[in-house]
């Protein structure tokens, strides 16, 4: 089994604060607040060490998400096992995969997430690269058709990613490293 055994979990509770206080808080995701405040959000820690058992946890979420329409959204929170971000680029393509085999490509979409968040074309420690850092790694679970819906009526859904990058450069690099280090529990690196 892939879960840890606390829902309530460290991972899980910075998470969670990531959430309402970066994503929601900096608009970074400007349809987040809405899912926080209904509290349609799900928050699941589960472990790396068994990619197998992840998988069929993943597979697993996809089907509550099937049979509950009051959960918007599930973050599968990777409390070990990840921490290397090649690692879970290789866990992320292996969970793309599945979800395709699965017959859920074009349901559901995989975000992803991680501490060390590398976009290909960036430096390592550009601010840009904070958009997709979290506390911990994260395969998070969205519902294509309300992607779909919400980005259809946003005014200019194509300018998100170019404004979070803006906002990014414009909290800098250590206030980024430092806030994300705080949500980890462990001191800020420069």
């Amino acid at each position: 089994m892939s879960r840890v055994p606390s829902p309530d979990s460290h991972c899980v509770a910075a998470t969670r604060r990531w959430v309402e206080q970066f994503v929601v808080g900096h608009r970074v995701c400007p349809f987040a607040a809405r899912e926080v405040e209904a509290g349609r959000v799900r928050y699941l820690a589960v472990s790396a060490a068994d990619w197998t058992a992840l998988l069929t946890t993943l597979v697993e979420e996809c089907r509550r998400l099937d049979e509950s329409a009051q959960i918007e959204t599930t973050l599968l929170v990777i409390a070990d096992g990840a921490e290397d971000f090649d690692d879970y680029l290789d866990l992320l393509a292996l969970a793309e995969t599945l979800l395709a085999d699965q017959g859920y490509e074009g349901v559901y979409q995989l975000a992803s997430f991680h501490p060390d968040y590398c976009f290909a074309d960036a430096e390592p420690e550009a601010a840009e690269n904070y958009t997709n850092r979290s506390p911990w790694p994260l395969l998070h679970l969205l519902r294509e058709a309300s992607l779909s819906a919400v980005l259809e009526h946003h005014p200019d859904p194509e300018a998100i990613p170019e404004r979070n990058m803006a906002l990014m450069a414009e909290l800098g690099r250590a206030q980024l490293a430092a806030s994300l280090a705080r949500l980890q529990g462990s001191p800020a690196v420069e």
